[in-house]
């Protein structure tokens, strides 16, 4: 019996049908935040995706604002599990699924302004149950880095 479409390749296949149409990454943009309610809360933008690759932007507003008047840690943070998640799942093999184990964060200065998140990671072309860690760059409009997410992702078999 064939193993069950990975949620990577829901992720993908939604991605290819909708990135191209007016409005269609700001529909699969909420459509990964109905997904992962939590990650919705900072309205972030998928604006490219491809199997092993993420951009994400994310506009500055006082929804995601602390009181330095900067985005907030946690704010970035999630944006960064979110960019590093689409990255690695995104073509992920049938019979496959991932899950967040571990997330770290070095911050190196104030976040403002738009902010873009990259990442470019290997896709596991196996079901075989291992951990992966993924690095994304979060960067401000100067192209300034202004946090390094680190993700450690356990892939296996989705049953």
């Amino acid at each position: 019996m064939a193993a069950a479409p990975s949620i990577g390749t829901q992720i993908h296949t939604t991605w290819e049908r909708l990135s191209g149409k007016p409005l269609g990454k700001w529909l699969f943009s909420q459509g990964i935040g109905r997904m992962a309610p939590y990650t919705g809360t900072i309205g972030a933008l998928v604006e490219e995706l491809r199997p092993g690759f993420a951009r994400v932007t994310l506009k500055d507003r006082k929804k995601v604002r602390n009181h330095l008047n900067s985005v907030h840690a946690i704010a970035l943070m999630n944006l960064g599990e979110v960019t590093t998640g689409l990255a690695v799942m995104c073509g992920l093999p049938d019979g496959a699924r991932g899950i967040l184990v571990g997330l770290s964060m070095d911050y190196q200065k104030k976040a403002r302004g738009l902010l873009t998140a990259e990442c470019s990671c290997d896709v596991p072309a196996t079901t075989d149950r291992q951990e992966y860690e993924i690095v994304g760059e979060i960067k401000d409009e100067a192209g300034e880095i202004v946090a390094t997410a680190r993700a450690r992702w356990l892939i296996g078999p989705s049953n």
